[in-house]
């Protein structure tokens, strides 16, 4: 993409680490590294999987390059050292404005169509997570929903008693303004007056 954006903002890692690994055999047209990188330093990355992605790369590493570790060069490495910890400023006790998002739920895909639709008024600075349990709490007929947990944070696996399907290639897909978000319904943090819709799809 122009802005340096290599398909969304968790698959960076990975290219970034198959394209200097590959950059002296495999260069079907110049990339622009410098923006690139700058993608992947601007944003906040939060889960664990994501990080480890993209930390090889930001070192100028790739996965390729733990065949040829040398273990014995790192044996005196004391394990123990640690960095110094940087103060944490909390946020117990700080007042939030409350703000009001609006949360859809659609589905035209599968069995008994649906569309349902609710205003959540939650903290500032609240993640969609907290704002689907909100409205699930107001009514838990229409917005009731699951997750699971995994490496890449809180999976939304179904919502109104309808489950994605990796048989059927179904999934709940969120989007802001129709463009898929880019973070997980666990970081995503909605803005004031922002509409967030679920919307079953396949892929």
């Amino acid at each position: 993409k122009g802005n340096g954006m290599i398909g969304n903002i968790y698959s960076m890692g990975l290219a970034l680490q198959a394209l200097e690994a590959t950059r002296k055999f495999y260069a079907p047209r110049k990339w622009d590294c410098a923006q690139a990188f700058s993608v992947v330093s601007a944003h906040d990355y939060q889960q664990p999987m994501a990080i480890a992605q993209v930390l090889p790369a930001l070192v100028g590493r790739s996965y390729l390059d733990v065949a040829g570790l040398d273990c014995a060069a790192t044996k005196d490495m004391s394990p123990n050292r640690q960095l110094p910890l940087s103060p944490v400023l909390g946020t117990h006790g700080v007042h939030r404005a409350p703000i009001q998002v609006q949360y859809s739920i659609t589905n035209k895909l599968q069995g008994k169509h649906f569309h349902y639709s609710t205003s959540v008024t939650v903290p500032s600075g609240s993640t969609l997570l907290q704002v689907m349990e909100v409205a699930a709490e107001e009514n838990p007929q229409t917005f009731s929903f699951q997750t699971e947990q995994t490496s890449w944070g809180t999976y939304v696996t179904s919502i109104h008693g309808l489950a994605a399907s990796t048989e059927d290639r179904t999934y709940w897909q969120f989007l802001s303004a129709g463009d898929a978000l880019d973070e997980g319904v666990g970081i995503y943090k909605p803005h004031a007056g922002e509409h967030i819709q679920a919307v079953f799809s396949t892929y």
